[in-house]
């Protein structure tokens, strides 16, 4: 079950990432990735901030190659992307000191007045630059705001990001990161 759970939600990441639909996921999809957020919040990738998720996304990238003992040039499809994903972020132990980092530069970058706090606009903007549907926006917010306040935390953020890639808990609220499942 939990196997399941975790292969539904990476199967969803990939989607995310896979901006064309070809099947697989390369450098360049994962790095627009990172472009449509910088984008939606109107960051250049030369800023520190910019630049910060930018690398850090390259550097999921690189982890993801070398896992799956890519030479990072050549796509990754979605099974494949599973087992990276798995060996280096789930089970191996490279979120930390890899995928954190880019969580915390996407919530940091989401936190655009510097105060901790994440509001709706700034979920939606974010949750648009990953495709997500308009309409899971909202109840997608909703589930992440534990305490009712109206507004997601930097820390809560990262923290609904780990659950989401990393937790076969059914009932984590980061399985709403990007909506239902």
């Amino acid at each position: 079950m939990a196997i399941d759970l975790l292969n539904h939600k990476l199967d969803r990441a990939f989607d995310h990432i896979d901006a064309n639909g070809n099947g697989v996921v390369e450098r360049e999809d994962l790095l627009g990735l990172g472009a449509r957020i910088l984008v939606g919040f109107g960051e250049s990738p030369t800023s520190v901030t910019g630049a910060s998720l930018v690398g850090s996304f390259d550097g999921i990238w690189s982890t993801l190659s070398l896992a799956l003992e890519r030479d990072g040039d050549s796509g990754i499809a979605r099974e494949d992307f599973r087992k990276g994903m798995t060996a280096a972020f789930v089970t191996g132990d490279r979120y930390d000191p890899v995928f954190r980092p880019a969580t915390v530069a996407v919530a940091e970058l989401c936190d655009a007045d510097g105060d901790g706090k994440i509001g709706p606009a700034e979920f939606r903007t974010l949750l648009c630059a990953f495709g997500v549907a308009y309409d899971d926006v909202d109840e997608a917010f909703d589930r992440l705001d534990r305490e009712g306040r109206g507004a997601l935390t930097v820390d809560g953020l990262v923290r609904a990001a780990s659950e989401y890639y990393r937790s076969g808990d059914p009932n984590a609220a980061g399985n709403w990161l990007f909506g239902p499942l």
